[in-house]
């Protein structure tokens, strides 16, 4: 698998790993509606950095990296990661985090934090604790998801 910085050519793959993640509204805050130039505007804003996992030539998954807050919060970086349905369970979003570890560290962040786990993503939550995170914030009922209602979000965190 490689892992490199997405450009402008990559926004058709991009979006569709990230169109129907949004769309399903499980797993994400963000508005179920966005449109396709919104939702690649957020994924590829000027405040991050976005990369894509190749296998074989093909997109197979994405990820960001950016400061978590500005400031003296600034030494924190805050990440997302999206992987294609057809290459959930072979790795792919463990190798983004090892990549995302690696250039974390290239950038001087000495922490990283995932703000908002929905605690019904039960797949993403394994992972991240098999990788280090440690739960350090439980908001009740902060998500609305669309079949299971009023759900938990984590938030989760690890120092590098």
């Amino acid at each position: 698998m490689e892992i490199r910085r997405a450009s402008d050519l990559d926004q058709d793959a991009i979006w569709r790993i990230i169109g129907p993640v949004i769309r399903a509204g499980e797993t994400y805050a963000l508005d179920r509606n966005l449109s396709r130039d919104e939702a690649l505007a957020y994924w590829l804003g000027k405040d991050r950095e976005t990369f894509v996992a190749e296998e074989n030539g093909a997109v197979v998954g994405t990820y960001y990296i950016r400061a978590n807050q500005a400031g003296g919060g600034s030494h924190v970086c805050n990440c997302g990661y999206m992987t294609d349905p057809s290459a959930v369970g072979r790795g792919v979003a463990r190798e983004m985090h090892a990549h995302s570890l690696n250039r974390a560290r290239e950038r001087g962040f000495r922490a990283m934090q995932f703000n908002f786990v929905i605690s019904t993503n039960e797949r993403a939550v394994r992972l991240w604790k098999s990788l280090g995170f440690e739960e350090v914030g439980h908001l009740p009922g902060a998500f609305l998801h669309p079949a299971k209602g009023y759900v938990d979000a984590l938030v989760m965190y690890r120092t590098l």
